[in-house]
């Protein structure tokens, strides 16, 4: 399928590259499908197989990203690199809509949004807040932060996240460097943000074939236990979902 390298730039000036996906020998404007990936995940990272199947198989057009801080996209100048904050986030996928609006081969009418895991929590979000999105899909999504921190974390290891979560506020209002935390370790009784084995061997054999970092900020993870996705899912409605959910996930 043709590929095109984009950049856009966010409602906060910040810079997010990617891909923009169309079916072969195709001259005629076509709904668009913006697809974001979930937690510290690069659009390498199989985002360009789903969009290649959908244009291959659908009469439309797919726009992948990396999300901001991560692989080819920028960050806020001054904030850290490897920050996820879903607020943030779900911000940038309302502004990549924006930008399929602007492209002269989007109906702009026609705009589906799609995401995995954390981004699948991200577009149940937007689908409901962002009244231009016409269709939803979401894939083995978060639907509730504070429930999955609290089911992938040991109750005895809290005390010491939360002390961590106080010390990273008070460096950063003294204007150290933000703390940082790996996403997965081979133990998963050491500390990481997914101390899972099956999260453990995902993203290490991604990491030896691309660019993906094992890092992310330990403020991600404070923001990680606050997040509450579904809070807005019975306002997506009539908007079409399309929820796809994992056994065992």
């Amino acid at each position: 399928m043709p590929r095109e390298d984009i950049e856009f730039r966010t409602s906060d000036h910040v810079t997010l590259r990617g891909w923009f996906y169309k079916p072969s020998n195709s001259s005629d404007k076509l709904p668009c499908l913006v697809m974001s990936h979930g937690f510290s995940a690069l659009k390498e990272m199989d985002l360009n197989t789903f969009a290649e199947y959908f244009t291959s198989k659908l009469a439309l057009s797919c726009l992948v990203y990396d999300n901001r801080g991560f692989g080819t996209s920028d960050t806020l100048s001054g904030q850290p690199r490897h920050e996820i904050l879903p607020p943030v986030q779900c911000s940038d996928i309302s502004d990549a809509i924006t930008y399929a609006q602007s492209r002269a081969d989007v109906v702009g009418t026609k705009i589906g949004i799609w995401g995995s895991s954390y981004s699948g929590g991200h577009v149940l979000w937007v689908g409901a807040v962002d009244r231009r999105v016409k269709a939803v899909l979401s894939q083995v999504p978060c639907v509730s932060g504070w429930d999955n921190f609290h089911r992938l974390i040991r109750p005895d290891f809290i005390p010491g996240l939360n002390t961590m979560f106080q010390e990273d506020r008070l460096g950063r209002a003294a204007g150290k460097t933000a703390q940082t935390l790996p996403v997965v370790d081979e133990d998963p009784l050491k500390p990481s943000a997914l101390p899972t084995t099956d999260s453990y061997e995902f993203f290490s054999a991604w990491g030896k074939k691309s660019n993906w970092k094992n890092e992310v900020t330990v403020k991600s993870i404070e923001a990680f236990r606050e997040y509450d996705p579904s809070f807005h899912i019975h306002h997506i409605s009539p908007t079409p979902l399309l929820m796809t959910v994992a056994e065992n996930d």
